[in-house]
């Protein structure tokens, strides 16, 4: 098999065997935790810009079926895996993850030590990367990685947002949460959402739907004033790839919307909101990717299992890491705000809602996909949220 080489900014290699699409691949390097949910992880959009590393040593054992896709093609830069594997046992499967990466021309690699790369990222941080195939020059591989640009200040949003504005109607199905998690499913009253499309995954929109929404799907540079023509009962705004000081266009918007309607950000979304409301963000050192995070609910100090993908947080000035547990409110233009959710590896923000306004985010993701279903009952306090605004 042709020989695969991994060149990184700082100049580390590593060799492996080449797989997918043969080629070049340059991105962010980073790596992702989820024991299962390749096929997920490849085609959320929030991944654009990124070269994935998988954790977990056997990738591909249960093919790849399109109803597992969570948008129109494959995002991710490039793949990496310890070992892809060359039989796939699943009734469900369509294909092999090796045909799968070659049609969609993505460039992967297989065969290192993902251990040891992973903890290398760990220690000196998610950073830009090469993948080549054949014999290339390492010393050229690494010029390439380092030329590189940064995701940072980056707008990626516009690069996977849909191309105009859109209806969607289509719920989880069989697979949905439990049905305590789907409340609103089959009342008379529908709300209908305007869900901001920063990167969004198509799981969302069956969970909105799933809660008794009539979703109107609009591109990431969708003004405030096309929205409020739109009449929506709340307003969604999803995740996405990249740096949200990327997207002033979008934080703008955001900001004109805030105590019109509801709102209900995830990911970055939940950045743009944070940044809206007049807060920070800042780039993590590795990042959050996997579906086994924990989060602890500040209001309950409940913890859920979460699934996450993001590069960069909310920062509160003044708040201390060293009490995670204290719900904290924090003074912003439109009032106070809570922070309502921190992760527990690093204490980090997960969570924000407006004290006196309908609005509120989360930096997870709730709909899973691939995930637990731990935050499902986020999609309902949404719903609860607009149903207080027609009391």
């Amino acid at each position: 098999m042709k020989k695969a080489l991994l060149a990184l900014a700082d100049g580390t290699l590593f060799e492996g065997r080449a797989l997918g699409y043969e080629g070049e691949a340059v991105g962010e390097v980073v790596f992702n935790t989820a024991m299962t949910g390749y096929q997920e992880v490849l085609t959320d959009p929030s991944y654009k810009g990124q070269i994935i590393t998988m954790t977990s040593p056997h990738i591909g054992n249960y093919g790849v079926t399109p109803e597992d896709a969570e948008s129109r093609r494959i995002w991710a830069e490039g793949f990496i895996v310890k070992e892809a594997s060359q039989l796939a046992s699943n009734w469900r499967s369509r294909q092999q993850l090796q045909d799968y990466l070659h049609e969609a021309k993505i460039v992967a690699i297989e065969g290192l030590d993902t251990r040891a790369l992973t903890r290398h990222l760990r220690e000196h941080g998610s950073q830009q990367g090469l993948i080549t195939h054949g014999g290339g020059d390492s010393r050229l591989a690494v010029e390439k990685a380092q030329a590189a640009p940064s995701i940072v200040g980056r707008d990626l949003a516009t690069e996977v947002t849909c191309d105009g504005a859109y209806q969607w109607a289509e719920g989880a199905g069989q697979w949905a949460p439990s049905r305590n998690d789907r409340t609103g499913v089959g009342t008379a009253r529908r709300w209908h959402v305007v869900a901001y499309d920063f990167g969004v995954k198509l799981n969302i929109l069956r969970r909105l739907v799933d809660v008794g929404c009539d979703v109107t799907v609009v591109p990431a540079s969708t003004t405030a004033s096309q929205v409020e023509a739109l009449n929506p009962d709340g307003i969604f705004l999803s995740n996405g790839p990249g740096d949200p000081e990327g997207v002033p266009y979008a934080v703008e918007a955001v900001r004109r919307l805030i105590g019109y309607r509801p709102i209900f950000g995830i990911c970055l979304g939940h950045q743009i909101l944070g940044l809206a409301l007049g807060l920070k963000t800042y780039k993590l050192k590795f990042g959050h990717h996997g579906a086994n995070h924990p989060v602890m609910d500040l209001r309950t100090r409940k913890v859920e299992i979460t699934s996450q993908n993001h590069n960069f947080a909310v920062q509160v000035a003044g708040r201390s890491t060293e009490t995670p547990d204290r719900l904290a409110l924090v003074d912003t233009v439109f009032g106070q705000v809570a922070v309502t959710h921190v992760i527990l590896n690093d204490h980090s923000i997960e969570g924000l809602a407006c004290v006196d306004r309908p609005v509120f985010s989360v930096q997870y993701h709730p709909e899973a996909s691939p995930g637990p279903h731990d935050s499902a009952y986020l999609f309902t306090e949404f719903t609860q949220l607009m149903e207080k605004q027609h009391v």
